[in-house]
């Protein structure tokens, strides 16, 4: 099991200190937007956490909500997600988990993990 903190917390990503990025992304058409938002996360919500991302138990869908980033130990630490569109259009959300390169190492189906509106 390789640990990983979280060094740097963005609007729209997470940075680990083994180099690894987690973020969300959907395929956009117009009229729509599906993200996750750590904009309210600060690095000090991480202080003391590990987490082990070699597998797919460092985070849990929580339907209609978001996801929920599991430590080894300590408190869990919930994003939300969130989505709209004219109701034409997805709805898909992905979780990737990419190496400083950009390379995409995992690809996560995330679509119920967001409060959503359409028509």
């Amino acid at each position: 099991m390789e640990k990983a903190k979280v060094v740097k917390v963005g609007s729209e990503m997470l940075y680990f200190d083994n180099g690894l990025k987690l973020f969300s992304d959907y395929d956009q058409a117009c009229c729509e937007s599906h993200w996750l938002d750590f904009s309210d996360l600060a690095i000090e919500d991480f202080e003391g956490l590990e987490f082990d991302l070699n597998g797919d138990s460092f985070f849990s869908r929580v339907e209609d909500y978001g996801i929920e980033l599991i430590p080894i130990f300590g408190h869990s630490i919930k994003v939300p997600g969130y989505g709209s569109n004219n109701g034409n259009y997805s709805h898909d959300l992905s979780l990737i988990l990419s190496n400083d390169k950009g390379a995409i190492i995992k690809v996560y189906d995330i679509t119920e993990c967001q409060k959503w509106e359409g028509e």
